[in-house]
């Protein structure tokens, strides 16, 4: 059983069985929703969500709908009934151990912004870059 919840902890959600896949999506609805160059995405049944706590939704188009907690914001659930009917998407990046579920591909690349695609290739820091002195 995968778990997580929303920053503030108002919002805490399980999904029992698998999930159908994990994406990382590049369009630009996600980019300006999350504020985020991308956003992974797993998505799965209904059914197969449990969520407790009050959530806010926001129709981001006439059929879809994102859902996020009413108290610090957090985005967590996106679902279109036109589009995916019975389906509810779950963003990764809330779960509290986002390891369990690699991601298995990247979509709406199309959207992507151009330096993403070669985002890996970026210096890399545990932390921090090491901070430099200016002259003064």
């Amino acid at each position: 059983m995968l778990t997580g919840g929303c920053h503030c902890g108002a919002i805490r959600y399980e999904i029992s069985g698998d999930p159908l896949n994990h994406a990382l999506c590049h369009c630009v609805d996600c980019r300006r929703s999350s504020g985020a160059p991308m956003t992974g995405w797993t998505m799965m049944r209904d059914d197969q969500l449990s969520i407790t706590g009050e959530l806010s939704t926001y129709a981001s188009s006439e059929d879809a709908r994102r859902h996020f907690c009413i108290q610090c914001g957090t985005g967590l659930f996106y679902s279109n009934d036109a589009m995916l009917p019975g389906m509810v998407d779950v963003k990764t990046g809330t779960l509290d151990e986002p390891d369990d579920l690699p991601a298995e591909c990247h979509i709406q690349t199309a959207e992507r912004v151009s330096w993403m695609a070669e985002a890996h290739h970026l210096p890399q820091f545990e932390r921090f870059p090491p901070q430099t002195e200016t002259a003064s």
